[in-house]
């Protein structure tokens, strides 16, 4: 009962957005950054409690732990946010019909948004900030995982909010249980949407049990491929930055594939991750081209688990391939529609993987690594779509609105 309690409370703040100007939303957000400047040694000091209980070498613990930089580094993001246009009160289209009814389409909060995540605790930072300023409440279900972590940062966000006189109940974060999970999916008349960030096993589960509308996000399974005219030194540079800059995020690189033609430069292209020591599973071909040169203990015969995995891990699968279209029935099979790049000179071939790989980012001659709300201009982002209705990639405030139709008269009824 306490959940349905939180979950009224939750859409009634939202109601009170209707009174909040973007003055107000914005001093806000400012203040909340420079508040969270300052909380620098007590957000440490929490995130360590959540960092003890974990394995340092789960490949989760990059993504739980924050650093002085990477708070200062949410900071700026939240004042990237402020700075940007409301995405609110946007005419889409208008028009006068000729009975003389005057329409327009403009756009409105979603209203509340539920976000389920694991052990990310910049996330609440970015979900709060987006959704705000997008005139939504949200209610965040993080992870047991960074349970110290979140309600520190909860409680400056409440903090900032009261500071303002705004309701509190803006931003609500739930206890870290299956129970509060189970009653979040299932808050029909309170929820308007629900966006899980996290693992595959997560989404399925959330958009299993959901019994209101979800926005798919986060699992990827990201390709390079890199075609018989693709520059070597270009290939081992994006190889290098897609899979070890981060390889606990969605947009890291999983699965190399190469041009047969390639692979007398499959060593150049692999030699950068050594240095990370990456594992790497490799087919046939590639195995005896690199087994004098990539250390021994790092390299592995690929088996067919190899290839559509989300390592989130220094490891990296490498596929043959005799042409562009075994590349683009490899990526078919295997992906799961987030990122995908192709290192080519061939500009034939780059056109045909732009236009014909499904993905919600395709790169030509690029690494996957900017596939991220910041990087592509957005301020933040509320999570990476991997589905095509409503959003799709990167998520940010022009996707947590929805639109209503006003329609003005002059007495007309309708025959």
């Amino acid at each position: 009962m306490h959940f349905k309690e939180q979950f009224i409370r939750v859409k009634e703040a939202a109601a009170t957005f209707n009174s909040i100007d973007a003055t107000t939303i914005n001093g806000v957000l400012l203040y909340l950054a420079a508040e969270t400047e300052k909380a620098v040694d007590v957000l440490l000091e929490e995130n360590r409690k959540d960092l003890d209980r974990m394995d340092t070498n789960d490949p989760k613990y990059d993504r739980l732990t924050l650093t002085e930089q990477r708070i200062k580094d949410i900071a700026a993001d939240i004042r990237n946010v402020a700075g940007l246009p409301s995405p609110l009160g946007k005419i889409l289209d208008q028009k006068t019909m000729p009975n003389g009814l005057q329409i327009s389409k403009v756009t409105v909060p979603l209203g509340v948004i539920g976000v389920i995540y694991e052990a990310r605790p910049n996330v609440s930072f970015d979900v709060f900030a987006l959704c705000f300023k997008a005139g939504n409440a949200c209610i965040l279900k993080g992870g047991s995982d960074a349970s110290f972590s979140n309600t520190a940062i909860i409680s400056l966000i409440k903090k900032a909010l009261q500071h303002f006189g705004l309701n509190e109940a803006l931003v609500e974060l739930l206890p870290p249980d299956r129970e509060a999970t189970a009653a979040l999916l299932t808050a029909r008349n309170y929820v308007d949407v629900i966006i899980p960030r996290g693992s595959k096993s997560l989404i399925d589960y959330v958009a299993a049990n959901a019994r209101i509308p979800v926005i798919e996000t986060g699992a990827g399974i990201v390709h390079v491929y890199v075609d018989e005219t693709a520059d070597p030194a270009m290939a081992a540079a994006i190889v290098h930055n897609s899979k070890t800059r981060r390889v606990s995020v969605c947009n890291a690189l999983d699965c190399l594939i190469i041009h047969q033609q390639q692979l007398v430069n499959l060593s150049a292209i692999l030699a950068p991750l050594v240095e990370n020591n990456v594992i790497v599973y490799t087919d046939e071909p590639a195995y005896f081209a690199v087994k004098h040169s990539y250390p021994e203990h790092l390299l592995q015969h690929s088996t067919k688990d190899s290839y559509g995995t989300e390592f989130l891990d220094y490891k990296l699968a490498v596929k043959t391939v005799s042409g562009l279209d075994e590349a683009l029935q490899h990526i078919y099979e295997n992906g799961s529609k987030h990122s995908e790049s192709i290192v080519s000179k061939d500009a034939n071939h780059i056109t045909r993987f732009l236009n014909e790989v499904d993905a919600a980012a395709v790169y030509a001659n690029a690494s996957t690594a900017f596939t991220d709300g910041s990087q592509f201009g957005l301020g933040a982002e509320i999570g990476i779509s991997t589905q095509k209705l409503h959003a799709r990639g990167p998520m940010a405030l022009e996707e947590i609105v929805s639109y209503k139709w006003i329609v003005k008269g002059d007495g007309q009824i309708r025959k």
